[in-house]
């Protein structure tokens, strides 16, 4: 009797080799779960991750002045301010050049838009030149340089000129510097004057209101999801409609509402005035303030922070707490040592939602906030909306989105992302 041995592959029905086989059907069966999630895919890649890319372009993108000064960016190489005398004639005829092709293309007043966010003046200063150039001749009225300071004296200010060749580059960190109250000067980076450092005291601001706004939603929320959680079914859930009902609000009638409500003349004054717990000539100034801001918001967010905290809660079954008392833990022992710890994963989803959110927020800081109680989100939604300034308002957003990633590592580094759940 003789043993055989099988010394070739292993082969599936088809007489293909079975790996094959397997490795065909393994790549059939992931083709078919990405089609099946293409659509999601798509739609997360246009509505979120492509205008974060363009964001973060736009925050240093600044092509405006090579493409249309191409030929005076050239001539400026060798140009330096520090003479305190305005480049020669070979500049000024570039100039003249540039702006000739750049007044037919309407493109010169966009241009002084773009450099008037360095220095106030030269957007005024282009389009009043641009008037002038578009009537000159090129090759009969050269030469342009006393042309140009005829036409307004500040194309002799060697500032003038430091601003074209700082920012002639094609991307910049300019947008990042003014971010944070700096700016590019003849030396390198420096500080901006104090009347004019806004945004780091926004972000400041923007972090204490939100931190703020996120332990009050705690304090308040967390009672209400014990309650909502530890009673019956059915009240339960007719409280939870109460919740819910902020919902089906329009954000902004909540906010006029608290308008109305936290006014000198408001609702919440006359009620103290009538009382007499205040005098009706020191009425109390609610509105228009931080604290206004911290009230209405966390009326606003509240939500937010009772679904995940009930959502945890009710999933901690009560036994837990009659065993830990029956072991001879007091009310507060028990509830601290056994059921706050379970606790904690809704406390952790309920804070990030909320801080996250808010940190965001413009419209209702907007309303009731009056100047001290505005977020940086108000300052980019003004960039964005009105100074069309949209190069700074990408570079304040994109310095709020990566504070927002370094807290977010920093909570995942202290408490742990995976103890964090909605239910």
């Amino acid at each position: 009797m003789s043993d055989t041995t099988q010394t070739g592959p292993v082969l599936a029905a088809d007489g293909t080799p079975l790996k094959r086989s397997l490795m065909r059907a393994l790549r059939r069966e992931k083709m078919r779960a990405l089609l099946l999630i293409a659509p999601l895919l798509l739609f997360v890649l246009v509505t979120f991750i492509a205008p974060i890319v363009d964001m973060l372009f736009r925050s240093v993108e600044n092509e405006i002045v090579s493409e249309t000064l191409p030929k005076t960016v050239v001539a400026l190489e060798g140009y330096d301010f520090h003479t305190g005398e305005a480049p020669g004639e070979a500049v000024f005829a570039a100039l003249a050049a540039d702006l000739k092709i750049a007044v037919e293309a309407k493109t010169h007043t966009r241009l002084g838009s773009r450099l008037n966010y360095e220095k106030t003046g030269i957007s005024s200063l282009f389009r009043k030149t641009g008037r002038d150039v578009k009537k000159w001749d090129l090759e009969a009225d050269a030469p342009f340089r006393e042309k140009f300071i005829a036409a307004d004296k500040d194309w002799a200010d060697p500032d003038v000129w430091r601003v074209i060749q700082t920012y002639s580059g094609k991307y910049t960190n300019g947008y990042f510097l003014n971010a944070i109250d700096m700016e590019k000067g003849p030396e390198g980076p420096q500080w901006r004057d104090e009347s004019q450092q806004i945004y780091l005291m926004l972000l400041k601001r923007t972090m204490f209101l939100s931190i703020t706004i996120t332990l009050s939603c705690l304090l308040l929320g967390y009672p209400v999801a014990w309650l909502l959680s530890n009673i019956p079914m059915r009240t339960s859930n007719l409280l939870m409609i109460l919740v819910l009902l902020p919902f089906w609000t329009s954000l902004l009638v909540r906010t006029s509402a608290w308008k109305v409500l936290l006014q000198q003349q408001g609702v919440i004054n006359d009620v103290l005035v009538w009382i007499g717990l205040v005098d009706d000539a020191n009425r109390l100034v609610m509105i228009n303030n931080q604290f206004g801001t911290i009230v209405a918001m966390t009326h606003i967010l509240l939500p937010f922070m009772i679904l995940p905290l009930f959502s945890v809660m009710r999933t901690i079954p009560p036994s837990y707490l009659r065993a830990a008392k029956s072991l001879g833990a007091t009310d507060w022992t028990a509830f601290w040592r056994v059921y706050f710890p379970q606790s904690i994963p809704g406390i952790g989803a309920g804070s990030i939602l909320v801080f996250i959110l808010s940190i965001g927020y413009y419209i209702t800081p907007e309303l009731v906030g009056g100047t001290t109680g505005v977020f940086i989100s108000n300052r980019i939604a003004y960039h964005i909306s009105s100074s069309l300034n949209w190069g700074l308002g990408a570079a304040l957003g994109t310095i709020l989105l990566l504070l927002v990633l370094v807290l977010y590592w920093l909570y995942d580094r202290i408490v742990g992302i995976d103890n964090v759940k909605l239910g």
